[in-house]
């Protein structure tokens, strides 16, 4: 037994610098590929591949006077885009009137890591190289971030080992399904890129849109748990047009995902009790007495099972506005 003991304790420790020196080179590689993303002139070609359909888009990025500048088009459909110039982010869409936004950071499909903040999802998730493979028909460099408590979904990125850009992303859920693929068909590296992005700097776009603060501070309703790393937004309040419903709600995000609270008062419309996902998009919603709990997001089902059952109600349920 003593040399059972010994033994498992030697091979423990032989390991145990091995894995660490692979968690640091997975790191190191999501941190060059952040750095590269955020700093070449370039172009990528890629499809968004979901369980019932397929989105072409083009993405493209220059670094002017250190100000990021970026253009996302997509390929299909009505003509919508997104424009970022530094930190001021205009969105295009059929139906809606254009609108830009001070926040730097777009919210559409671009390949996932591009902006993040790898030293602070060091935290929260594992970095571990997986090996090499061929994509876009360049040789890549595979590794997972993978959450260190199993609460949120994992991806497998491709980095191209030459450029250090991201050539695709697997979002791969906690039995190994993938839920969502980004998979670049060509990509380029050149400076007519720069000069093709600096004209955005003299296209009128509409004024940065001044949002409202948050409407409460002092909700009547706490969430209990939440997975670490993920940290609250602003509180607002609003009034349903369908229902006429108030609905108090809060954001969550932790760098790579995200998801909503919601609370109101229930009605014959409130949905008892469904648990419904879609893609990476998961909906549980519940009433507790005569309070509807909703959480969506980017969460597995359990995850976002748990957080609502969480959701307690203060016994002064006055809120502050």
């Amino acid at each position: 037994m003593k040399k059972f003991l010994i033994s498992a304790l030697t091979l423990f420790s032989l390991n145990t610098p091995t894995a660490f020196a692979e968690q640091n080179a997975a790191e190191a590689l999501l941190l060059q590929m952040n750095e590269a993303s955020q700093h070449l002139n370039y172009e990528l070609s890629y499809i968004l591949i979901k369980k019932n359909s397929i989105e072409p888009l083009l993405y493209r990025h220059a670094r002017a006077e250190e100000q990021q500048l970026a253009h996302l088009v997509y390929l299909s459909g009505p003509v919508r885009e997104v424009i970022r110039r530094g930190d001021e982010v205009s969105y295009i869409e059929p139906g809606v009137e254009p609108f830009t936004i001070d926040s730097g950071k777009i919210v559409a499909p671009i390949i996932p890591l591009l902006n993040s903040d790898v030293n602070q999802l060091s935290h929260f998730y594992d970095f571990i190289p997986v090996g090499r493979a061929r994509e876009a028909g360049t040789a890549c460099q595979v590794l997972r971030v993978v959450p260190k408590d199993g609460q949120r979904y994992s991806y497998v990125l491709w980095v191209d080992e030459s450029t250090k850009l991201p050539l695709r992303a697997d979002l791969v859920d906690r039995d190994g399904e993938v839920l969502e693929q980004y998979r670049t068909i060509s990509y380029s590296i050149n400076e007519r890129v720069g000069d093709i992005l600096s004209s955005l700097n003299q296209v009128k776009l509409p004024e940065v849109l001044s949002l409202p603060k948050g409407q409460i501070t002092n909700p009547f309703w706490t969430v209990g748990w939440i997975p670490n790393g993920f940290e609250a937004k602003e509180l607002n309040r609003y009034r349903m047009t369908n229902t006429e419903r108030m609905v108090e709600s809060q954001m969550y995000g932790d760098g790579l995902f995200s998801f909503s609270v919601y609370v109101s008062d229930s009605d014959n419309l409130s949905l008892k009790g469904q648990l419904v996902r879609q893609g990476r998009r998961t909906l549980h919603s519940f009433v507790r007495g005569d309070r509807e709990i909703s959480v969506i997001g980017d969460i597995p089902p359990e995850t976002a099972k748990r957080i609502a059952q969480s959701v307690t109600f203060k016994s002064n349920e006055s809120a502050t506005q």
